[in-house]
């Protein structure tokens, strides 16, 4: 690791950014880098316009890509480097507002008894019946399902934040079935200590990752018939919707949503 970089990923911890945020910034300003085949330090405001169009015209990236990187590397020169910049420098792309997708109650049934393995299936329930995202659901420990107060603790979820959802009878259920049908004898053991991972991968001391959830929901629509685009994220957009049509007042459901 460089000086430059090791500089940025300490600035970035001591403001509290979360571990996805630090890789994706990190992530960026090597590409930039990269690029231009020298250290940012020696790159000016022009570089970093240059490398924008760059993104946009040559690699067809999103405005949300082009503003991640956008973000990183006002983080980079402000923070870390403390250039003088001013902020008009790190011009941001217009972001086109889409509709999310949804999925019908019936489509969500078709599309969770497509999904063949338990622990796909707990979590996926898991990011529907609570409304969590991806990153939050993988993120779950034992200690996390408080089934007395019926709570599920979301810990340093969007924003850096901790929060409680409400956690239903019937994802109970699911979380209940998939555990014993998942953990047996020294593996359920080890499993019982609350910062153990609810959704272990195949290293019990690692969470299963988001890519090979996002990988089974692409796999399940396709089963279950739904020509739509489904991710993780569908679910919980879906969520809100249900929760609306029911006329449960969405603030007290999730005031991140």
């Amino acid at each position: 690791m460089t000086p430059l970089r090791n500089r940025m990923s300490e600035d970035m911890r001591l403001r509290n950014f979360s571990s996805e945020t630090q890789r994706s910034y990190v992530h960026y300003i090597a590409e930039y880098a990269k690029y231009f085949n020298l250290s940012p330090v020696h790159l000016g405001p022009e570089a970093i316009r240059e490398y924008q169009l760059h993104l946009i015209n040559d690699r067809k990236m999103s405005a949300q890509s082009v503003n991640c990187f956008t973000a990183a590397a006002k983080f980079l020169y402000q923070t870390t480097l403390e250039m003088p910049w001013s902020n008009a420098i790190f011009v941001r792309a217009r972001v086109p507002h889409k509709l999310p997708v949804v999925l019908s109650s019936t489509e969500v049934a078709a599309f969770l008894k497509a999904i063949g393995f338990i622990r796909y299936r707990a979590i996926l329930m898991t990011c529907y019946g609570a409304g969590l995202r991806i990153s939050e659901a993988v993120n779950l420990k034992i200690g996390d399902i408080d089934s007395e107060r019926m709570v599920i603790r979301i810990e340093e979820g969007k924003g850096a934040k901790d929060r409680y959802t409400t956690l239903s009878p019937r994802l109970l259920a699911v979380l209940r079935q998939y555990w014993h049908r998942t953990f047996f004898g020294p593996a359920r053991e080890a499993q019982k200590a609350k910062e153990a991972w609810l959704f272990p991968g195949v290293k019990l001391h690692r969470h299963i990752s988001e890519s090979s959830v996002q990988q089974v929901c692409r796999e399940a629509a396709q089963l279950a018939g739904i020509d739509k685009r489904v991710t993780a994220h569908t679910l919980r957009h879906s969520f809100a919707t249900h929760l609306l049509e029911t006329g449960y007042p969405l603030d007290s459901a999730d005031p991140n949503m």
